[in-house]
C-alpha cells in the first residue's frame, strides 16, 4: 500500500515545485516581521536564502552577483505559519463517519496529499497531525520530505492512546462492527496503556496523542469528562517521556484536564471547561494549551445541519459555545497558547480563522501571530528549525499583502509562500 502511494506521489511530482537552480535567493521585505512579539517589525530588509535555509537577515535591498531576487518590497514577511492540531488525511462532513469504513489508508494519504497542498497555500509551512492514520501520515510525511508532493513539514502522532470505548475508539455501530474494528492504541489499566505508547513509537510517532476525556463528535453519550484513571495518564506520560517523547492530551472537561496536567502532561488540546485550577496547573507546569476554537466554532454552526446523531449533536451545543470565552480566561490568567485549529473538522485551508477568533478573545494582533510562530515552534520542539526568520533556520517564510498587525484579516492575503527554501506561491 506505501508502494502505491509511493508510485502516485512520483507522478504528481511534475506539479510539485522543484528546487531552484539558482544557489542563492534574495527576498526584499518592505515590511519585516521576523519574529512575532519578540521583536519589532523593521523595514527594507534583505533575507538571504542558500540551501533551504536562512544564510543571513540584513538592512536595505541588497543583491548578489548571480542571485535570484524576490521582491517583496510592497509586502509584509512572516515566518511561515505552525498549525499545531490538525486532521490532514480527513474533512468532516454528511458522510465523515461511513468513509471511516469505506477509506483506505492508501485513500487517506492521497486525499491529505490535496489537504496538505491546500493548507501549505494558505501560509501553514509547520503542522501537526494528531490522531491519523499511521500508515497514511508516515507516507505523506515521507512524501513532502522528499519535495515529492508539496505541503507543509508535518509531525505526526498517529492513532490516539485512548481508554476502551473512549473518544478515541469506534463508538455507535453495531457490536459486531465494534468488536472487528476496535482501535489497537485502546488500553485498560497502566501497564497496557504503556504498551500504546510504546507501540506508537515503534510505529513512527513524533509524539503521543491521547484522549484524556470524552469528545464532541464520538457517537456516544459518555460525556466529555475525564475517561482515563489517574494511574493510566501518569503510566502514559511516563512511558512517552522514556522513549523520549511529549504527549499532548484532547480534554474538554475539568476534571480530565487537570488530572492530565498533575499527571506531568505537556500540553492540552481544546481545554474547553479549563478552570482557575487548570490555569494554575498550567503555569506551574509550562504546560501549553492549544485552543482550536475553530472546531468549537464549526460544531455549533452544524448542529442544526441534521448529520450529526443525537449524542454528537448535543454536545456539539454544550462545547461548541464555550471555546471562545475559555481562550479569554487563558489569556488572561498567563496560559501559554499555541496555535491549533483542528482543521480536518473545519475545512483545510481555512485555518486562518483561528488568527482572528484569538483577537476577538482579547490576544493583540502580535500575540496572535506569535502563536503560530514563535510558540508554536517552541511548543513542538523546533525552535531551532522554524518559527522565526534568523540565520540557521529554515526558510519558512510567507508574505502578506496587508498588515497584520494593524488588522488580523490580512492574514487570509497571503501572496507569497516559501516552505524549506521551495517557492510553492509566487507573488
Amino acid at each position: 500500500m506505501i508502494r502505491l502511494f509511493a508510485a502516485l506521489a512520483t507522478a504528481c511530482a511534475l506539479a510539485a515545485p522543484a528546487l531552484a537552480d539558482t544557489p542563492v535567493t534574495i527576498i526584499h521585505a518592505g515590511t519585516l516581521i521576523a519574529a512575532p512579539g519578540d521583536e519589532r517589525a523593521r523595514t527594507n530588509a534583505s533575507i538571504i536564502v542558500e540551501n533551504g535555509r536562512i544564510a543571513a537577515v540584513e538592512d536595505g535591498f541588497v543583491t548578489r552577483d548571480g542571485a535570484d531576487i524576490i521582491d517583496l518590497s510592497d509586502r509584509w514577511v512572516l515566518p511561515g505559519f505552525i498549525d499545531s492540531h490538525v486532521h490532514i488525511t480527513s474533512q468532516q462532513g454528511p458522510d465523515r463517519r461511513l468513509s471511516t469504513f469505506t477509506d483506505s489508508s492508501a485513500d487517506l494519504a492521497l486525499q491529505g496529499a490535496e489537504y496538505a497542498r491546500r493548507t501549505l497555500l494558505a501560509g501553514f509551512t509547520t503542522v501537526q497531525d494528531v490522531g491519523g492514520n499511521m500508515e497514511a501520515v508516515r507516507a505523506l510525511q515521507r512524501a513532502i520530505n522528499q519535495n515529492t508532493l508539496p505541503g507543509p513539514r508535518l509531525r505526526i502522532s498517529g492513532g490516539a492512546v485512548t481508554p476502551t470505548g473512549g473518544h478515541g475508539d469506534i463508538n455507535g455501530w453495531s457490536v459486531e462492527v465494534l468488536r472487528s474494528n476496535g482501535s489497537p492504541y485502546a488500553c485498560n489499566g497502566a501497564a497496557d496503556c504503556a504498551r500504546a505508547v510504546r507501540q506508537l513509537v515503534q510505529e513512527g510517532a513524533d509524539m503521543i496523542k491521547i484522549t484524556a476525556t470524552g469528545g464532541v463528535l464520538s457517537s456516544t453519550g459518555a460525556g466529555v469528562e475525564l475517561q482515563f484513571f489517574e494511574d493510566e495518564l501518569r503510566a502514559i506520560v511516563e512511558a512517552a517521556t522514556m522513549m523520549g517523547r511529549r504527549v499532548t492530551a484532547h480534554a474538554h472537561g475539568v476534571t480530565g484536564i487537570n488530572a492530565f496536567l498533575r499527571a506531568g502532561g505537556h500540553s492540552i488540546e481544546h481545554g474547553t471547561f479549563l478552570d482557575a485550577e487548570s490555569i494554575r496547573l498550567f503555569r506551574q507546569n509550562g504546560a501549553v494549551l492549544v485552543p482550536t476554537v475553530m472546531a468549537g466554532e464549526w460544531v455549533t454552526q452544524q448542529a442544526d445541519a441534521g448529520w450529526m446523531t443525537p449524542f454528537q449533536r448535543a454536545k456539539a451545543l454544550d462545547v461548541g459555545p464555550r471555546m471562545l470565552e475559555m481562550v479569554r480566561r487563558a489569556h488572561e490568567g498567563g496560559v501559554t497558547i499555541a496555535f491549533g485549529t483542528d482543521s480536518g473538522v473545519s475545512a483545510h485551508g481555512d485555518n486562518a480563522r483561528e488568527f482572528e477568533l484569538y483577537v476577538e478573545a482579547g490576544l493583540t494582533p502580535a500575540e496572535a501571530l506569535r502563536t503560530a510562530t514563535v510558540t508554536a515552534a517552541r511548543h513542538l520542539g523546533l525552535e531551532a528549525e522554524t518559527g522565526r526568520i534568523a540565520p540557521g533556520l529554515s526558510a519558512d517564510i510567507i508574505a502578506l499583502d496587508a498588515d497584520p498587525l494593524e488588522d488580523i484579516s490580512a492574514v487570509w492575503q497571503v501572496g507569497f509562500v516559501m516552505a524549506r527554501g521551495v517557492v510553492h506561491k509566487a507573488p
